[in-house]
């Protein structure tokens, strides 16, 4: 027996949830660079904000993409702690305070998803710029 097919107007709603969950973990994110907010906000904060129950989030997100939204949250606080802790000679403490982590649970968060500590990270790739700019003749 064939699947029945998933109504067109159901995989566009799908995908702008997961449009809207984006765009939500950026703007929180950006929000804590700036300081305008004091505390990381969960999954069920999320799907507060884009007015839908936190499980159908969870799996409508699943559904579209086959990663949790975790996954996204996780990705996009990784890539704006690698930006800060390059853009920026702060210690490691600061850039964990500025995305509200303590530094002990910050540096675990960071090494298990970039596979180095965030002062290893932050100086294998200064390392590595500094390399790129010298010309060897």
């Amino acid at each position: 027996m064939a699947p029945t097919p998933i109504p067109k107007k159901i995989l566009a709603r799908q995908h702008e949830i997961l449009a809207d969950f984006l765009r939500e973990i950026d703007q929180h994110l950006a929000d804590l660079e700036a300081g305008r907010a004091t505390e990381m906000l969960e999954i069920r904060d999320l799907a507060a904000r884009l007015c839908i129950h936190p499980t159908h989030l969870s799996n409508t997100i699943r559904l579209t993409t086959g990663h949790s939204p975790c996954h996204y949250f996780e990705r996009r606080i990784l890539a704006v702690a690698q930006r800060l802790l390059l853009e920026s000679a702060a210690p490691v403490a600061e850039v964990a305070a500025r995305l509200t982590y303590d530094p002990s649970n910050f540096t675990k968060f960071f090494k298990r998803f970039a596979g180095l500590t965030p002062k290893q990270y932050r100086e294998a790739e200064w390392a590595r710029q500094r390399e790129a700019e010298t010309v060897t003749i």
